[in-house]
Formats: structure tokens, sequence, C-alpha cells
């Protein structure tokens, strides 16, 4: 995986301008902030935003993958303020679980989820080397 920085631009923080990969391509669909049983445990953002991407590496580690192999990222939230607010938080809860690694990545806020207590839905594109 090579990340596409263009010579001259500045630096983004927290994620990639491009990225380009080969291999196994896997799909993972917006993960929102419920547990496996579709439960939620709470309606703070943060909180849900560290379910969602707990959500997402279970996923990927169905596939032999992991956070390492996210090329993209979609996030989808309901309010950009309250996103933004917990930008400290978020950040934690990524690299917690995401670690240190910046794929592309794009945030929209839209006006609703499908599920009313869902403030954030997250999208992954990953690329898995094939194996030799």
């Amino acid at each position: 995986m090579d990340i596409l920085q263009p010579q001259g631009w500045a630096k983004p923080r927290g994620y990639s301008n491009g990225v380009v990969a080969s291999g196994r391509t896997v799909c993972v669909s917006g993960m929102i902030g419920w547990d496996a049983q579709c439960v939620f445990h709470s309606d703070d953002f943060a909180t849900q935003v560290r379910q969602a991407l707990q959500n997402i590496v279970e996923v990927l580690a169905e596939a032999d993958a992991g956070p390492e192999h996210i090329v993209r990222m979609t996030w989808y939230v309901v309010d950009k303020k309250e996103y933004v607010g917990a930008y400290k938080e978020v950040g934690e809860a990524y690299r917690a679980i995401i670690g240190r690694h910046f794929p592309a990545m794009t945030a929209v806020q839209v006006a609703a989820l499908i599920e009313d207590r869902a403030k954030v839905e997250i999208e992954v594109t990953a690329i898995v080397p094939e194996r030799i």
C-alpha cells in the first residue's frame, strides 16, 4: 500500500489524500454503534464511533484482514458539531482500534441514518495483499 501525497501539498492530519494498493478487495458495509446483537449501549457520539470501528475490525477479520488493510473510509454523521466536538475522544478510539493507519477518508453530514439512535455510520474498503 502506498500513500499518495502530491509534492508541495500540506500533509493531512488523520487521513491520507489517496492510497494505491493491490490484492483482494474487502468491502464492509456501513457499521453503526450497536453491538453484534444490534443493541445500542450508548447515545454518546464517541462511544458509538468506538463500537462502529470495533464492528469493522470484526468483519475484516472474517476475510483474514485487519485495520492495516483499510484503504478508504467514509463516515456519515448526523451532527457535524457533535462530530467536531468529539474529535479528541474519536481520535483516541480510532488509535486504540485502528492504530496509526490513516487511509483515504471522507466525512459527510447527513439528515438522518436508518437506525434512529445511530449518530455515525462508517463504511470501509480494504485491500488485502494476495498470498504467495
